[in-house]
């Protein structure tokens, strides 16, 4: 609901990171707007222009949430995958289309330790390959130990946007950052935790339950 409180104490209509985006596609369909009421062959311009903005405006929205449980989804999308890792950790890979909300959020409280931007390439974040994409990689410390989580650029995202920075206090659901166009999160739960969710479920930033106890 508007105006519901959030983890990190701000209720936001547009992702933080947004404007390079948003800002010059609202102005060029305010512009085609006005151009088009001069001329009725400009109105299809017109039309193009207001629907591209509308695009970015959906995409780069940042609905309120507000969700507990001992560990949250930090993506809106669908879950991609489940692998057991060879360190004993379970990956829990969350694909986001082009559709989903791209803000993601922190699963679970606790203190950044390190965050490391990985530059790499651009294929679908659905591809195998995309394990060499460009990414952040976010460690925590947490009540259930160390938790990574994983931003991963897909074909279209090319910038990822970190909120936060190592030696901050994070809460639970609280905003982590933004990834533009297309992208993929992944979360490795600590061994001997096992995942609540399963390949092909929905899951929404800051509320769907990861882990349930």
């Amino acid at each position: 609901m508007p105006g519901r409180s959030e983890p990190d104490g701000e209720s936001r209509t547009f992702a933080r990171g947004a404007a390079p985006w948003l800002v010059p596609g609202l102005v060029g369909s305010a512009a085609a707007a006005f151009l088009a009421r001069r001329s009725r062959f400009r109105i299809p311009v017109g039309l193009a222009a207001a629907g591209v903005a509308g695009g970015m405006a959906w995409f780069f929205r940042d609905p309120p949430r507000q969700g507990e449980g001992l560990l949250i989804s930090g993506a809106d999308g669908v879950v991609q995958s489940i692998d057991p890792w060879p360190d004993g950790r379970t990956r829990v890979a969350v694909f986001m289309s082009p559709l989903d909300v791209h803000v993601n959020r922190a699963p679970i409280a606790g203190k950044v330790l390190s965050v490391e931007h990985i530059k790499g390439g651009h294929v679908p974040a659905f591809n195998k390959e995309s394990e060499r994409n460009e990414r952040v990689v976010w460690r925590f410390d947490t009540a259930i130990g160390e938790l990574e989580c994983v931003q991963i650029a897909g074909t279209v995202a090319r910038r990822i946007v970190p909120y936060l920075a190592e030696g901050a206090t994070v809460a639970q659901g609280e905003r982590l950052g933004l990834i533009r166009f297309g992208s993929r999160f992944d979360v490795y739960l600590p061994a001997g935790i096992r995942p609540a969710v399963t390949v092909g479920q929905k899951t929404r930033a800051g509320e769907t339950h990861i882990v349930l106890s």
